[in-house]
């Protein structure tokens, strides 16, 4: 191609050589309780009503105080909850949307 005088034309732009840099992967985003999934480490008002219901079971929260916070021992009892009544669909321990339909289904609506 011939060059004009007077010709503005921009050269194309040239391909960098570097790549993009990309992050090291991380852990997997934790499920908000607002889609359904209480889990060990969650705190909140969320958390206290599960633990009201769990206690509302006979034996399954064994010494469990509702205070808000899933740690072991809430864990231990969603586990304990899923085995005895047969609960499939959530992770053992995890407070999804099928334990909670079983869950709620045997201690009626919230309080309040």
């Amino acid at each position: 191609m011939e060059r004009v005088a007077g010709d503005t034309a921009a050269p194309a732009p040239r391909p960098s050589a570097t790549a993009p840099a990309t992050s090291a992967p991380s852990a997997p985003a934790r499920v908000p309780a607002e889609e359904g999934f209480l889990r060990e480490g969650d705190s909140g008002p969320e958390v206290a009503e599960l633990q009201e219901r769990l206690l509302r079971i006979p034996d399954v929260y064994r010494s469990g105080a509702p205070d808000g916070r899933y740690d072991a021992t809430l864990s231990a009892a969603v586990a304990r909850f899923q085995l005895w009544y047969g609960v499939r669909g959530d992770e053992t321990g995890v407070y999804g949307d099928d334990t909670r339909f079983a869950l709620e289904s045997r201690t009626g609506r919230p309080e309040g």
